[in-house]
């Protein structure tokens, strides 16, 4: 039998009846606990007792980028394989381990960073961190497995190479960095061929050192007794000096510029633009951030308004800030029709213009004061979650203040703040342009915004 619908069942206005929003409710912060131990190993502690869990992770601060000139990739392989044995376990007493305390254990690396990350029951806290110490320390790297990650690296660039964002990405960094490690983001399939096992050991006893190294637990234990287990289980962590990341000036980069990636028959396109910009530690960051959530980091942003909403150019178009250590970058991208490259560029920038000519209004700035507000705390709501900002807050030096203050630092920031950001480091008239395609499709295009560069997409 059909329903009618009534006036009371779907009204005419379905916001009429929308309640206003609470009022922002404080974040309570746990007690946190610092100490660096006579080895120089920092560990921060926070205890959350809303699950019997505890995860963290264990940072050394150093990556890619350290071995960029001479070994491309090296820190990233190396990450993998440390979790492959030590000198106590093979790989499947590892795992069989970890099935028993019911934790998990992953490696990773990146420019900046290796890292060990865990999570498990607290109650096999002792053994779960006994495990990441040796593998910080007594990484045996078993030729078997090495050789096994080398094929799997060598799969996974060959995947890459032929996928636009990744191609537009590398390009893109290599126009932005210049002669800097941060250039590099993947190795070519020869220079990972030419990896030698030695390589990774000779990486790994160089830079996990416990003075480079940075500690990080949230879960559910006392504080000092969890200090206690460190202290005891990383005590024999030897120190030594750990050689500075390398560094380079970065090219200067006047005028707009484009760079066509040519990838035959590819049925769309990928298109990046953007330039250098600030990091973690600069006083402009949260402008820059507030500024950045307004024009495509986030869902309502005037970019997705524009180009997805209003255009329909393409699915999930995005602006970011992306802070290295030494030195950070804002790009916009999007996947797009062929036919619509020089579209999507075009409403790119003028979007950018009007960011960097005109005050945003205030119901637009509080909304987006409120977006950053609400996702710095669902960040928080999670073990994980809290041991991430955790790690922002440690790996790049800010002050000890800095998640008690975030909100409260958020709240004063006026159009103006967003209208200093915007002229400062949306560098509209010099912005690099990366357009990955077919060139028979998108090359007219491209040539409407700058002087282009062809390139094809093989490795350099």
């Amino acid at each position: 039998m059909a329903i009618a619908a009534t006036a009371d069942r779907f009204p005419a206005d379905p916001s009429a009846n929308v309640p206003e929003l609470a009022p922002e409710r404080p974040v309570v912060w746990p007690a946190r606990t610092y100490r660096k131990l006579a080895n120089g190993l920092e560990v921060v502690l926070v205890e959350s007792h809303t699950i019997p869990k505890f995860t963290g992770e264990l940072y050394v601060r150093s990556g890619n980028a350290n071995v960029a000139k001479t070994a491309p990739g090296l820190a990233e392989i190396t990450a993998t394989v440390v979790r492959t044995g030590t000198e106590a376990r093979t790989s499947r007493q590892i795992e069989e381990d970890l099935r028993r305390m019911g934790a998990d254990i992953g490696t990773s690396a990146g420019a900046d960073t290796s890292a060990i990350a865990f999570n498990g029951l607290t109650e096999f806290s002792s053994e779960l961190l006994k495990l990441v110490a040796e593998l910080a320390q007594q990484a045996s790297f078993p030729e078997e497995e090495f050789e096994r990650e080398r094929r799997q690296t060598i799969e996974g660039l060959r995947i890459e190479r032929t996928t636009p964002s990744f191609l537009a990405n590398e390009r893109f960094r290599r126009i932005l960095f210049g002669a800097h490690p941060y250039a590099i983001i993947a190795p070519t399939e020869a220079q990972v061929n030419a990896y030698r096992l030695e390589q990774l050991p000779e990486f790994y006893r160089t830079h996990y050192r416990p003075g480079n190294a940075l500690f990080i637990a949230v879960g559910d234990f006392s504080a000092p007794q969890m200090m206690e287990q460190i202290d005891r289980t990383f005590a024999s962590w030897k120190p030594a000096e750990v050689p500075a990341a390398p560094t380079a000036p970065l090219p200067e980069l006047r005028g707009r510029s484009v760079h066509l990636v040519h990838l035959p028959g590819a049925v769309q396109a990928q298109v990046l633009i953007g330039n250098h910009a600030i990091t973690r530690k600069h006083p402009d960051w949260l402008r820059l951030a507030l500024a950045n959530s307004m024009y495509g980091g986030a869902f309502n942003s005037r970019l997705i308004m524009n180009i997805r909403e209003q255009k329909g150019y393409t699915y999930s178009p995005r602006s970011g800030v992306h802070a290295l250590r030494q030195h950070g970058y804002f790009s916009v991208h999007a996947a797009v029709r062929n036919e619509v490259v020089a579209a999507t560029l075009t409403e790119m920038f003028y979007e950018l213009d009007r960011m960097r000519s005109l005050p945003v209004g205030e119901d637009e700035l509080a909304d987006a004061r409120n977006y950053l507000s609400g996702v710095f705390s669902l960040g928080l709501a999670t073990q994980d979650g809290l041991a991430g900002q955790l790690s922002n807050v440690y790996l790049n030096q800010l002050p000890e203040d800095y998640l008690e203050t975030f909100r409260q630092r958020i709240r004063p920031l006026t159009a103006g703040d967003v209208l200093i950001a915007a002229r400062k480091y949306f560098d509209s008239p010099n912005d690099q342009i990366v357009v990955v395609g077919d060139r028979e499709q998108i090359a007219d295009q491209a040539k409407l915004f700058g002087p282009v560069t062809e390139y094809d997409a093989k490795p350099e």
